[in-house]
């Protein structure tokens, strides 16, 4: 499935991007339009910000994959 087809499935979810230049970035994918993703991302501390990516710089979406089972640690 080409990446542009997810986009619906995964708006309001954790997503990692992967860039054509090599490079990647994880948010929420809040809303896709005129040829750019809005990508709300941690900053630091409590701060996020709202970026935008052109279609043109993205190679693929993914959603995040759900955790593992694990014993939890005490």
């Amino acid at each position: 499935m080409h990446w542009q087809q997810k986009i619906p499935y995964l708006i309001g979810h954790p997503i990692g991007i992967s860039f054509i230049n090599g490079q990647g970035t994880s948010g929420v994918l809040c809303s896709a339009h005129d040829g750019q993703l809005y990508v709300y991302e941690y900053l630091y501390q409590a701060q996020f910000a709202m970026k935008h990516y052109d279609y043109r710089q993205v190679q693929d979406i993914h959603a995040f994959p759900n955790c593992p089972h694990q014993n939890p640690l005490y």
